[in-house]
């Protein structure tokens, strides 16, 4: 039995996901005696604090921080058949991009590995260099850069992505 699904429905497994996800927190909420640890003091206050780059005369990343950062993009895609660069983490995305990455990956059943962009803000800037695209999320297979979460689904709905997997798994 061959199963493929259609852009609309992963989208519709994202937003069922997302009320599902929603329905927990508010029963949470709803549990008696739950109290917040703490109160944010705005909007701001709930996001995480990305690492800054070391400052420098002209505000740009060392050359040692560049290179640093390129052996860890370079050594994660040479050492993963599939890898997703993304904001966040598969359990947890940080934005709709790479949600819907996951959620392409996840309706082919691949196994891949991701990195969270946003803990490594010189990884951040420079697997935009490495790939020579300016957004995330960034998809590689067997070493090469396929895309990111537009051409993903194109690729997802032609069938494209899943045969250039089983290329590289094979």
């Amino acid at each position: 039995l061959r199963s493929t699904l259609s852009a609309a429905s992963v989208k519709d497994k994202m937003m069922r996901a997302t009320t599902t996800l929603l329905s927990l927190l508010s029963l949470l909420v709803a549990i008696d005696g739950f109290r917040p640890v703490f109160k944010p003091a705005g909007p701001r206050a709930l996001t995480r604090s990305v690492p800054r780059m070391a400052p420098t005369a002209d505000g740009m990343p060392t050359e040692e921080e560049t290179g640093v950062a390129k052996q860890k993009i370079k050594k994660l895609v040479e050492e993963n058949k599939v890898m997703l660069f993304m904001k966040g983490n598969r359990m947890f995305p940080q934005c709709g991009f790479s949600n819907t990455a996951v959620q392409v990956l996840g309706a082919l059943g691949v196994e891949y590995e991701t990195f969270d962009i946003l803990e490594d803000a010189f990884v951040r800037q420079e697997v935009k260099t490495f790939s020579n695209w300016p957004t995330i999320p960034q998809l590689y297979v067997d070493g090469e850069f396929l895309g990111g979460c537009d051409i993903m689904v194109e690729m997802f709905e032609s069938g494209e992505l899943k045969e250039a997997i089983e290329e590289a798994k094979a």
